[in-house]
């Protein structure tokens, strides 16, 4: 087995490419590690492709895998960790902000001292404010729903045991939350390392305020995905429960009430139907059924799902 892959997804990144890969290939060499990189053309749109034909060809640890269109980083990581041969997957972005030189401390913080994942920490950031605010209050808001106590989930530049990367589905933009999905696969021993951040030297940044917004709605899915994927009755269930039984409680309450009004208080007061508690109670009621519905479908739909790749690979170099 490999040593190490770096799996580094791209797009339009066709002039940092020679110097990332020499740079990964000089500390590599130098510390004499077995090695390969992949290099995922996510649809890019320049000639990221021809270069990366041309470096595998004088380099054979480097591998290539063009995808038909942009699909996304979480594509482009999902495929390159199927691919992933090394004992040690290290991932970084294309763009020479992550710095190469940290890989062999990132290997031995994942094969000495056992740590399944470790992520970079740009403490230091060479990005304008309207980036480093938002990115701050993500990070923020990203350890209060997980409880991993991570400075920096977005940083590309990760190490992972490769138990790690080959149990977990990356899909949609939730390579953000893959050390979240490591603690709920049952991957707990997560830290993270101060890295390096350099400013960009070629192209321009692919960074966008709505993916902020995005974000944030992929937490709250990531987060009821990994607690409640196998098991979407306990959820779906437990609130159909809740909302059936207010409503039927609220509906009893009304008609005793009634009942003691006409038969011992001498009341003839509203009819049941008159009161909008009575029609609160009934939203609950079919509320609470079309929920306990959800989970059920929900159970079932797992039961019988078949994953399938919904990435067309339109060339491939190994």
């Amino acid at each position: 087995m490999l040593q190490i892959s770096v799996i580094i997804p791209l797009f339009n990144e066709e002039e940092s490419l020679p110097e990332l890969t020499n740079w990964i290939d000089e500390v590599m060499q130098k510390n004499n590690f077995s090695y390969e990189v992949i290099l995922i053309d996510d649809g890019s749109k320049d000639n990221s492709w021809e270069v990366i034909r041309e470096l595998s060809i004088k380099n054979k640890n480097i591998k290539g895998i063009s995808f038909n269109r942009n699909y996304g980083k979480s594509a482009a990581l999902q495929v390159g960790f199927q691919e992933a041969k090394g004992k040690v997957v290290i991932t970084m972005d294309a763009d020479l902000q992550d710095s190469p030189d940290e890989i062999p401390d990132l290997y031995q913080m994942i094969t000495e001292q056992k740590f399944d994942l470790v992520s970079g920490w740009k403490k230091e950031r060479h990005d304008p404010l309207m980036k480093t605010i938002p990115t701050k209050l993500f990070n923020y808001m990203t350890r209060f729903f997980s409880g991993i106590k991570l400075h920096d989930f977005n940083c590309g530049l990760k190490a992972y045991n490769t138990k790690v990367v080959k149990s977990i589905t990356v899909y949609g933009e939730m390579h953000r939350y893959i050390p979240v999905m490591a603690k709920w696969a049952g991957f707990s021993r997560i830290t993270e390392k101060v890295v390096k951040h350099q400013a960009r030297k070629y192209g321009k940044t692919k960074f966008g305020l709505e993916r902020f917004l995005y974000g944030f709605l992929d937490l709250l899915s990531i987060t009821f995905v990994t607690r409640f994927r196998k098991r979407p009755m306990h959820f779906f269930g437990t609130m159909g429960f809740l909302s059936f039984l207010v409503g039927f409680l609220l509906t009893f309450w009304l008609a005793f009430d009634k009942y003691m009004n006409v038969f011992y208080r001498n009341i003839k007061g509203r009819e049941i139907t008159d009161q909008p508690l009575f029609y609160l109670a009934i939203l609950a009621i079919i509320l609470g059924v079309q929920l306990f519905l959800a989970g059920f479908l929900g159970e079932m739909m797992t039961t019988n799902a078949h994953k399938q790749n919904e990435y067309v690979i339109a060339d491939k170099i190994e």
